[in-house]
């Protein structure tokens, strides 16, 4: 009699459990790893059970998980119809189709600004009647401050080039990625770029064939050396690839400001135009005139593609945006940002102590959350007038985005709406799951071990299955 008063009172008080369910205690010894590598909270939403914890509030490394934090913070604060936007911009007003002064292109953080994008901004111009630009280009990246955040930052890890590892600025230009196209012939490897650029040559002559799968093409792939050569670059790839192999590939390897200004010079002299000598980086003129614009898609499309393929880049900048709208003079827009995200964590009641913000993707050494943290924002964005939205970025268990592979078949399948992270070290899954009685919980669970991204998956599967069959 005095348990079944005890057990009621904690499901009355909302008191906390911290036994470790016994699928999930035999996950963790097929994976050989410890169960003090494990933190989680589930708990059904409505508090009508006690919640089930374990390292509650210990401070975590969350990997891509902690973009939950940026999506939630981001839908409240910016509001869902926030649009990044692209100018051009000249000092004055044109005359007879002359821009006197340089052409300014301003960014404005747009994620939808592509290849396309640029050239529609520019067949505006060229159809309102412009065709010749006397003073050159100026790249205007100050809604950001630093305006270029990756100067001089030591890379993540040892592929830089790749799209993942994109650290974006106000222009995020096709994503600051150009595409390679790879080619197996029978005796090597060739490779050109897309859209080709002037001044810019490929040399793959240094590849040698492997005997990999097409799929696992980048595993023996080198950093290419850059070399100059007159105002242009010769790249040169390296590594290896598979025999029979051909693919596209968005790589971060030229320079992003001689980027934007070859292409924007190609594209406008495809058009007709013609721009004068001298680009430049720098801030658009007081009372320059708005000459064309290109909006980005509605934050809330954005953050769904953002956080079911988890891209970091754009990720960070909806993070970068945060601050922009809030930073004071002379303020950097980083800590900006960090102060938005602990002022809206005071307004929803929740202790900030612990929490570490580097860059608002979880692709961080240094980003630290609990999962009482996570699960108190969760709630909160669950409570919210942008609850929708914020359910309808997350992946969907066995079903799309980076769930679609994981969680099939099983218990959880397409029952279960859940943001992935992966480190080296750190695995976690966090968002919601409906138990047997298609009751919503909220869910959090973060592993952190030197195996984890090896052996922590089958873990947090696990707790998710145990959920999706309670009642």
């Amino acid at each position: 009699m005095r348990l079944w008063l005890l057990a009621a009172a904690l499901t009355l008080t909302g008191c906390a459990t911290t036994s470790v369910p016994d699928p999930v205690q035999a996950a963790l010894d097929q994976a050989g790893l410890p169960a003090d590598s494990l933190g989680f909270v589930v708990q059904p939403l409505d508090g009508s059970r006690p919640a089930l914890q374990r390292r509650a509030d210990d401070p975590m490394s969350p990997g891509s998980t902690m973009k939950l934090v940026t999506a939630t913070v981001a839908l409240d604060k910016l509001g869902i119809n926030h649009r990044g936007r692209t100018e051009l911009l000249a000092g004055s007003v044109p005359v007879g189709g002359i821009i006197e002064g340089p052409l300014v292109l301003r960014g404005g953080a747009d994620p939808d600004l592509d290849w396309p994008a640029l050239w529609w901004l520019l067949r505006q111009l060229r159809e309102s009647g412009v065709r010749e630009i006397r003073g050159g280009l100026v790249v205007d990246r100050t809604l950001f401050r630093p305006a270029r955040f990756d100067l001089g930052l030591p890379p993540f890890d040892d592929a830089p080039e790749f799209d993942y590892n994109v650290i974006p600025d106000a222009l995020h230009l096709n994503g600051s990625l150009l595409d390679f196209e790879l080619q197996a012939t029978a005796t090597g490897v060739t490779a050109r770029t897309l859209p080709a650029l002037p001044g810019l040559s490929v040399d793959a002559s240094a590849m040698a064939l492997s005997t990999r799968p097409c799929k696992d093409w980048d595993e023996d792939w080198k950093p290419a050396a850059v070399q100059p050569a007159g105002d242009g670059w010769t790249l040169k790839l390296q590594g290896a690839f598979p025999a029979g192999c051909q693919q596209r590939a968005p790589l971060q390897i030229v320079d992003r400001q001689w980027l934007v200004t070859h292409a924007l010079r190609q594209f406008w002299t495809e058009l007709g135009g013609s721009l004068g000598p001298g680009d430049a980086q720098g801030a658009a003129p007081a009372g320059a005139v708005v000459l064309a614009t290109h909006r980005g898609r509605p934050l809330a499309e954005v953050l769904r593609g953002v956080m079911k393929r988890s891209d970091n880049a754009l990720t960070r900048l909806v993070y970068l945006q945060l601050g922009a709208q809030a930073a004071q003079p002379d303020e950097a827009t980083l800590a900006a940002s960090e102060r938005v995200v602990r002022a809206w964590f005071a307004t929803h009641g929740l202790d900030d102590r612990g929490l570490v913000l580097d860059n608002g993707s979880g692709l961080s050494r240094s980003e630290r959350i609990s999962p009482a943290q996570l699960a108190g924002l969760l709630r909160a964005g669950h409570r919210g007038a942008q609850a929708p939205e914020l359910l309808a970025t997350l992946p969907i268990a066995g079903v799309d985005g980076t769930l679609s592979r994981r969680l099939k078949d099983g218990p959880a399948t397409a029952r279960a709406r859940l943001k992935t992270g992966t480190l080296r070290d750190a695995v976690g899954l966090a968002g919601f799951v409906s138990d047997a009685d298609g009751k919503p919980w909220v869910f959090v669970a973060l592993l952190n071990h030197p195996e984890a991204a090896r052996k922590g998956r089958p873990v947090l599967d696990a707790l998710v299955n145990w959920v999706a069959t309670q009642r």
